[in-house]
Parts: C-alpha cells; sequence; structure tokens
C-alpha cells in the first residue's frame, strides 16, 4: 500500500513533493490553487518541470489533486455551476501538467431541490470535464458525508452517477473513511466493510477505486456529520485498522487529511503505518479461523 498525505502546496506547488519526501511518503495530495478561492493559480513552466523532477528523485508513486471545496456541479445557481466548472477545468489542466494520475472531488449539493435535479445538472458538467482526462489522469468522484442535499452519500447515488454517464473509461471513486462511516457504513466492522464493498464493486466495480482518504470521525456512525479527527482520537479508534487493511485497498494510494494533535503528519503516518500492521494481522487471524 502507499502512504501519503495532503500536504501543503505554499511557496510553489513542487514544495508539495519536498514536503512529502521529508515525511518519507510514497503518495501526496494537493490543492493546485487555494481550496477556498475562485481565482487558479498561474503555475510556471520550470515550478512545473521542477514538481516532476522532484517526484521522480523522491519516489511518489501516486500524486492526486483536490478540487476547490467551493465546486457544485449539482445546484440550481447559474453562476456557482458557471464557476465550478471553470475551477474544475483548471484543476484538470493542471493536474495533468504536473503528471497527477487524477483530480479528487465533490460533485455539490442539489440544495433541497432532489436528486433528480442534481443529476441533470451534475452529468452534463462531468461529460464536459471528462473529455479533458487521459489514459494517466482520472476523474475521481469522492463519496459524501450526507448532509443536506449533497450527493454521493451511497453506492446507490454514485452508481447512478456512473450509468448516466455510460460508466466511462477514466471515472474514478475516492473513499473517504470517516465519509463512509458517517453516511452509515461501519468500516471498523469486517463483516460491514465487507457487504459494502461486494456492493460497490457489484454496481460500480473496484477496479474504479483510486485513493482513499483516511480519516477518524468526530461524529457517531450514521450521523452525516462531516467531522473528521486525528487518527485514534475519533469514533473509530482503533477500528480504522479494518479499513486501512482490507484486501480489496493494497493497490491503493491511502491519503491522509487530518494533521495530529501536534499539528503535523509525521505521527499520523506512524499510526497509519502501524494500524496498516495491525489490520493485516487482523485480517491474517480471520482466514486462518475461516480455514
Amino acid at each position: 500500500m502507499l502512504f501519503g498525505a495532503h500536504v501543503s502546496s505554499a511557496g510553489g506547488i513542487s514544495k508539495a513533493i519536498d514536503r512529502a519526501d521529508e515525511l518519507g511518503c510514497t503518495a501526496v495530495q494537493v490543492f493546485t490553487q487555494s481550496p477556498r478561492m475562485w481565482k487558479p493559480t498561474a503555475h510556471g513552466e520550470e515550478e512545473i518541470a521542477r514538481f516532476r523532477a522532484r517526484r521522480d528523485e523522491a519516489g511518489i508513486e501516486a500524486v492526486v489533486c483536490h478540487a476547490l471545496y467551493l465546486v457544485n456541479l449539482a445546484g440550481s445557481d447559474r453562476e456557482l455551476h458557471k464557476k465550478s466548472l471553470t475551477a474544475m477545468r483548471a484543476s484538470l489542466e493542471t493536474a495533468a501538467a504536473i503528471g497527477s494520475e487524477g483530480v479528487v472531488f465533490h460533485l455539490g449539493s442539489h440544495l433541497g431541490e432532489g436528486l433528480e435535479a442534481g443529476y441533470e445538472r451534475a452529468v452534463p458538467a462531468l461529460r464536459e470535464l471528462l473529455a479533458l482526462t487521459d489514459e494517466r489522469l482520472w476523474l475521481v468522484l469522492e463519496n459524501s458525508a450526507g448532509a443536506g442535499g449533497t450527493i454521493g452519500r451511497s453506492t446507490d447515488e454514485l452508481a447512478t452517477l456512473f450509468d448516466r454517464l455510460d460508466r466511462h473509461e477514466r471515472l474514478g471513486i475516492c473513499l473517504d473513511s470517516c465519509h463512509w462511516w458517517v453516511s452509515g457504513v461501519d468500516v471498523t466492522d469486517p463483516d460491514a466493510l465487507d457487504a459494502a464493498l461486494a456492493d460497490l464493486d457489484d454496481r460500480i466495480g473496484l477496479d474504479r477505486l483510486r485513493c482513499l482518504h483516511v480519516n477518524d470521525a468526530g461524529a457517531p456512525l450514521g450521523s452525516n456529520r462531516d467531522r473528521h479527527a486525528s487518527l485514534g482520537l475519533g469514533e473509530m479508534g482503533d477500528g480504522l485498522a479494518t479499513f486501512v487493511a482490507h484486501p480489496a485497498f493494497q493497490q491503493v494510494p491511502a491519503i491522509l487529511e487530518t494533521h495530529g494533535p501536534d499539528g503535523g503528519y509525521a505521527g499520523e503516518l506512524r499510526l497509519l503505518r502501524a494500524l496498516h500492521r495491525k489490520g493485516r494481522r487482523r485480517f491474517a487471524s480471520r482466514r486462518r479461523r475461516r480455514g
């Protein structure tokens, strides 16, 4: 498994690789611009070339970019929809330039107008964005926590999007442990996780998994409240070992998004690796019991 974190690109996007290298990451997630501002960041050719060179030097095997938090492709506000499309295009263009494997994004909210209205607005936009992908660069839809009118809280909602997009070959999935937990999937229970993944495989296909977001949850199971917590300090605690070590995930980059109590990722990465080892032992023991 590849282990990484969402690191800052302050000072130039290639600095993200420097920071990931210092942490000993083999995967990294970055913003291509400020996550809370519409204006895209202009990345010079030298900075992009340095990003690619430093990635090779550091042995970073997977790079994913995260789109703006402001993006909403499912809402009825025309100006917001236009800004969202423009921002997503900019993210995909930068991601292609730096050699990223994917742009992770949240679809957004139908804002109380219903799922069907949200799908009708989002699907044409996604078709346009998927035209900007290539063999390396995928568009990666993240599952949502399910608050309000957000779309993507369930496998059924995600699968509907895949079906309406004719199962586009470069449309992927990012699973966030916190979001799945608060949307009602107990990712700490091996049987519950097996069942959820079997459903995902049947409806979408596990080959569509492009990355994991590993976050503990600061809110209860099924609460639909998007509250990330540092590893071991949330509702899932040691149970996250089950999520990170599940056999279905072992070829997928695992990305941390929540800093530790000290404000950094070094301790969190040590905890992530320890949880992975513990989880693998649990799954090995489970296989032995089942014969």
